[in-house]
């Protein structure tokens, strides 16, 4: 049983991503915990009803559409951070620095208190004294932020992962997870979920074509003997792919998508103007990072004066430690970028040892001569006021968060340079459109598409022709968002909410004081097994899995403080002045001390470890150079405190703070006399840009957010290249009939692409099916929309019997790779026994086998698959006749089961003393006469050059001169002796 329900982004223009699966025995996974520029926290209801209820977390992507909300659920929902999360290294690391900006750059971001709320708990504020005003939640600082990432276990690509569940989730049952590669951003994730019978394959925003710095996805591997053509085994023939329908309106190859922004930059810079690309901080500005600084090399190398004067910078709040972490995961790029830095690292060595060093002044992939950053908004003013008083127009080219132009640096610069046509903003991708709000970024798309106020046609180099769109002098309104501090009425009404919210928070917690634990003990919770949650709890708490919302709805009605009664025994905690509290007719917690003892969680490899307590340098220093940004750098509070060893050495070498995380690299290069080592950390530094700072932020305690709109006149030029790195029409309609999904599921895309795609791929399954399979209806195609939930699972051939006691104690069972098998013949009674389920392959199938294990005379029964089966309803298999069980014996075949690797057989002939060597893709050369290949079912085929001439070549002569029949049948002997050979009886 498998049912999938998108909350958000099915159905509609919004890019946000929310998923909800649901597998037998109630475990339920949510996979991206996505958001949009909105930040409505009414999006986010539906997830905080099923919280109680997760059992684990997956993400996807290091983006704002599928991890933004990440955060403000740990900050804001209890049970939230006792969950377990999983995804990749880069994954984690992107997203936290993609978190950090956001909340820094926009109050908004931390989300505003529902007025329901404040009404439920305030008289006056439901008599509209303050109901204009909106009240801003505590946004997460940047060690939260930190904390919370902290929590996320990282996986590697093709690495089967048995997950915990959590605290208050079912068994999970033998659930493996393994991340894939999906391309579109680093560490990109196509999930694959296999749970009993049911395999899901979940991707969403993948890109099969290879980048400049990302890898395609992991659908098509080099197979054996297949030639790249076929997908990967373990991708193959899912019970269900749920897959985005959200394709690129316009697709072109990697090198001609280049070539038209670069095109496009290079007219603008020509007459003087300033290009802004908006553009995410965290994912796809690694790929045009790269792309400019590389071009600009190249184009200085040439003596290019147009590129050589204009200056080329990268805005963002947290962009040094995205580079940093990007630095640090070379391994999870594209291997031309591994190729690029070994070959730095290459010259790098003979500078050192007195060699040419042709390749010592080159800097690394990430290592940026021409591209400067820019993390302050004080810095970006200097730069927009530069351009301004230039009276020599000088170009310039900005990249800057975000690709929306909502929250980050790009809205500062777009209002800026609006008014001048010699200006351009280089639209990369579609942007979102809410349900409610039209983004800045989506109004200039719309423009650009509309092509109303003229367009200039231009060509590149190779023939292709690009449009500029002219704005026209059209009016834009840009709403800005501002924090204002809490004062009279307004903050005794947020004190008031504020103490409701938290008395009821520390309630829901179980056990009352375990509201006080760290969060890294979240993850010893999550570890925990249902089994050892103890016999005397109290059973009248068990099932009301309540949220926040919900309880202070229902509480703040009747209540507005929680009476003695309410607190339990925890009143000996919460309250002055209580010594005393009657147990008597009490049960479980209630007759305790309520003393939070932190116990240790102890898996099969021992006991777990605390997350934050290996914190990497960086994500420790992250924590640090924020805090030292927002609130000053104190000297009189390091009175009389150490100085770490380096601290001079990194103040005078890095300015921006960030740690240095090639040192060796860049000391090797700066010998070179080319490039010295602030060039290669931040780009050209030393300038006047780096001696400024922002204003502190005043406003640090309750606040609210105050909304102000400013109308600007648009003159400048809109072009658009699309650099969203996700698949087209073409790529998904070629790999669908190859993966041979028996159900597809699509989400993440607008109605009407969607619903064309789900129409072409009826016919396109169905006629790689052909008419035996059943037509259009032999692969069911479903696009739920927002909040609607589809049984996604496949019907199996899958019956439950009871085993009969007589019969089990008959059983002999055999071991393969871990799995008992054993063949049955019985007959069909009633009665009672042990639960076996046979699956639709019979005997054979291995994968659909399960041990059953400490078997004993007894009448309980056992469930596989989640299969709950009444006894009354339930045949039992018992021992068979004497009259019958000689003609069944007669009748029934041995079977060979297992799956045989081609390593372990090169393995075994090399120590019979044959010659074994692999020779091409999947294909195994033995004594130079026998090929063994395996293909993508599993079957072996073997191919000889000659047979035996007479009996005693048969197997008989075993060396390596052996004759080729001899060969041939030794190889066809090790085969067998690989497999095991269940008997017919």
């Amino acid at each position: 049983m498998f049912t999938f329900c998108p909350l958000q982004g099915a159905l509609s223009e919004s890019t946000a991503s929310q998923s909800l699966l649901e597998l037998d025995g109630g475990v339920k996974v949510l996979i991206d915990v996505g958001w949009d520029e909105s930040f409505d926290v009414e999006k986010l209801r539906e997830l905080e009803k099923q919280i109680p209820t997760l059992s684990l977390i997956l993400l996807t992507h290091a983006t704002v559409p599928h991890l933004a909300a990440y955060a403000h659920c740990c900050k804001h929902f209890p049970l939230f951070t006792r969950i377990p999360v999983y995804a990749t290294r880069p994954v984690i690391d992107l997203g936290r620095t993609l978190t950090q900006d956001l909340y820094a750059s926009t109050p908004l971001a931390a989300t505003t208190i529902p007025s329901t709320s404040l009404a439920e708990v305030s008289y006056s504020y439901s008599q509209g004294s303050s109901t204009d005003h909106a009240f801003l939640l505590q946004a997460p600082t940047t060690e939260e932020i930190a904390r919370y990432f902290s929590l996320i276990q990282p996986l590697k690509y093709s690495q089967p992962h048995q997950p915990l569940p959590s605290p208050f989730s079912p068994p999970l049952n033998g659930l493996t997870i393994t991340a894939y590669n999906s391309g579109h951003t680093l560490g990109g994730t196509i999930w694959h979920i296999q749970h009993g019978l049911e395999s899901i394959v979940y991707a969403v925003d993948w890109n099969q074509g290879r980048e400049n710095v990302f890898s395609g996805a992991a659908w098509v591997g080099g197979g054996h003997g297949a030639g790249g053509t076929e997908v990967i085994e373990q991708l193959r023939k899912p019970t269900a792919l749920v897959c985005s329908s959200r394709t690129p309106e316009t697709s072109l190859p990697r090198a001609r998508r280049d070539e038209q922004l670069l095109e496009s930059i290079k007219l603008c810079i020509a007459r003087g103007g300033t290009v802004l690309i908006p553009v995410d901080s965290s994912a796809r500005v690694l790929e045009l990072a790269y792309l400019l600084e590389h071009a600009w090399r190249a184009e200085v190398a040439k003596d290019n004066d147009v590129f050589r004067s204009t200056k080329l910078y990268l805005a963002g709040r947290t962009v040094s430690s995205t580079m940093r972490n990007a630095r640090s995961m070379l391994e999870w790029m594209d291997e031309n970028i591994v190729r690029e830095f070994e070959g730095v690292a290459d010259g790098s060595r003979r500078v050192n040892g007195g060699g040419d060093g042709a390749k010592g002044r080159d800097a690394g992939p990430f290592d940026f001569k021409y591209l400067r950053l820019l993390e302050r908004k004080a810095q970006i003013e200097r730069v927009l006021r530069q351009a301004a008083d230039d009276t020599e127009p000088k170009g310039r080219v900005i990249l800057a968060s975000d690709s929306s132009l909502e929250w980050g640096f790009s809205k500062e610069v777009l209002k800026a340079i609006a008014s001048d046509a010699r200006n351009l903003v280089v639209l990369t991708e579609k942007p979102s459109l809410g349900a409610d709000s039209r983004s800045l970024g989506r109004t200039l798309w719309e423009w650009w598409k509309e092509r109303r106020d003229g367009v200039a046609t231009e060509q590149t180099s190779s023939g292709d022709t690009f449009e500029q769109v002219y704005s026209g002098g059209r009016e834009l309104q840009v709403t800005s968002a501002s924090r204002e501090a809490l004062e009279g009425n307004d903050l005794g009404i947020y004190q008031q909410w504020l103490a409701t919210q938290r008395q009821l928070q520390a309630t829901l917690q179980s056990g009352g004081a375990t509201a006080l634990e760290a969060s890294a003990d979240a993850v010893d919770d999550a570890s925990s097994e249902s089994s050892i949650e103890s016999e005397e709890s109290d059973t009248q708490q068990q099932g009301k899995a309540l949220n926040v919302s919900t309880t202070l709805g229902q509480a703040s009605r009747k209540k507005v403080v929680l009476k003695d009664e309410d607190l339990g025994i925890t009143i000996l905690l919460k309250k002055k002045g209580v010594y005393d509290f009657d147990v008597r007719g009490k049960k479980g917690r209630e007759r305790m001390f309520p003393i939070a003892i932190r116990r240790k969680r102890n898996d099969e490899y021992g006991e777990l470890i605390r997350p934050e307590d290996f914190l990497r340098a960086e994500e420790r220093e992250d924590a640090e150079g924020q805090d030292t940004n927002q609130f000053g750098n104190n000297q009189e509070d390091n009175l009389g405190k150490k100085r770490k060893w380096d601290d001079v050495a990194a103040a005078n070498k890095n300015p921006s703070g960030g740690p240095n995380k090639r040192p060796q690299l860049t000391r090797n290069l700066s010998h070179s006399g080319d490039v010295d080592v602030a060039t290669l950390a931040n780009g050209p530094g030393g300038d006047e840009l780096d001696d400024l700072e922002d204003e502190p932020e005043l406003v640090l305690g309750p606040s609210k957010l105050v909304l102000s709109i400013e109308t600007i006149t648009v003159r400048l030029r809109i072009a658009f290249v699309d650099f969203s790195g996700i698949h087209d029409k073409r790529s998904l309609t070629m790999l669908i009939p190859l993966i041979q999904p028996r159900k597809l599921v699509l989400v993440a895309g607008s109605k009407d692409e969607t619903l064309a795609l789900a129409a072409d791929c009826k016919k396109l399954l169905s006629a790689h099916l052909g008419s035996a399979a059943g037509g259009e209806h032999a692969v069911d195609v479903m696009t739920p929309g927002e909040g609607i939930t589809v049984n996604a699972s496949v019907d199996t051939n899958a019956w439950v019997v009871r085993l009969a006691d007589s019969l089990v104690k008959r059983l002999k069972w055999q071991n393969v790779r871990g799995l008992g098998i054993v063949t049955v013949t019985g007959l069909l009674l009633p009665g009672g026994g042990f639960v076996v389920t046979e699956g639709d392959d019979g005997a054979a199938n291995n994968n659909k086998r399960q041990k059953l294990e400490d078997i004993a005379a007894s009448s309980s029964a056992v469930t596989l698959h989640g299969t709950a089966t009444s006894a009354a309803t339930v045949p039992t298999l018992d021992m068979l006749p004497t009259n019958l069980a000689s003609a069944v014996r007669s009748a029934a075949q041995p079977l060979h089961v297992g799956d045989l690797r081609l390593a372990d057989l090169r393995r075994a002939m090399l120590n019979a003393g044959h010659k074994a060597e692999f020779r091409g893709e999947g294909l195994l050369l033995i004594d130079d006469s026998v090929a063994v290949r395996k293909s993508s079912t599993g079957r072996i085929e073997l191919e000889s050059v000659g047979w035996p001439v007479d009996a005693a070549s048969n197997g008989v002569s075993n060396g390596p001169g052996a004759a080729a029949g001899g060969t041939f049948y030794a190889v066809k002997r090790k085969i067998y002796e690989g497999l095991a050979v269940v008997g017919g009886a």
